[in-house]
Parts: C-alpha cells; structure tokens; sequence
C-alpha cells in the first residue's frame, strides 16, 4: 500500500474518529497537523486535484465567513487563502497515492486503501 498521509486538527472531533478508523485499520500513516504545518499553494493544488474538487471545495464555509473571504475568489485566490489561513482548510484530508478524500463521515476515507 502507498504511504498515508492524514491532514490532521487534533481539536476536530472527525479528524480523530477518522484517525482513529485509520490506525485500526492498521495503516501506516503520516500525520500532519495542518494547523501548525500548513501545507503550500502547491501542495493544496496537489490535494485539489487528488480530492477531484476545486479549491473552493476543500474550504469550510464557516471560516470562510468569519474571516469575510469573497465568495467569487479565483481558484489561485482561494488557494493562497488556504495557505495563509489554514483552518480554512476541511478536514480531515486522507491521501493515499493518487488519491484522497475528506472524512466526513471517517467511512469516505476507506475508498482509497488500496
């Protein structure tokens, strides 16, 4: 099996049940706590195009309001917001080769074991 990583908020109720869904699964992972490592542009365009959503599918609507982003920001825009602000990032982000899926529910993520 390829390597797994987990963007991972150790403060989210979805990230631990899907870490935890993980690691009972027996998976070898690699943790990032996006939070304190926020990935770059480049890393969130790798997981746009792995995750098959447009940057501004990978943003939680919720952040993107307290911090009164425009809704109609390019996808490089959104994707330089994410890099600045990461917790506007969804979560959590399991990826596994060339793919990857959000956790919500922690199920969605056991499509993509190989």
């Amino acid at each position: 099996m390829p390597k797994v990583t987990i963007y991972h908020n150790p403060r989210c109720s979805k990230s631990r049940q899907t870490l935890e869904l993980l690691r009972t699964q027996g998976v070898d992972l690699e943790i990032v706590e996006y939070l304190k490592d926020p990935p770059s542009e480049s890393i969130l365009r790798d997981l746009s195009k792995k995750l098959a959503l447009a940057p501004h599918e990978m943003v939680r609507k919720k952040e993107c309001a307290k911090l009164d982003l425009a809704e109609n920001l390019s996808p490089q825009q959104y994707l330089k917001e994410i890099a600045k602000h990461p917790v506007l990032l969804e979560r959590p982000i399991v990826v596994c080769g060339k793919r990857a899926r959000i956790g919500r529910p922690p199920e969605n993520v056991l499509e993509i074991l190989d």
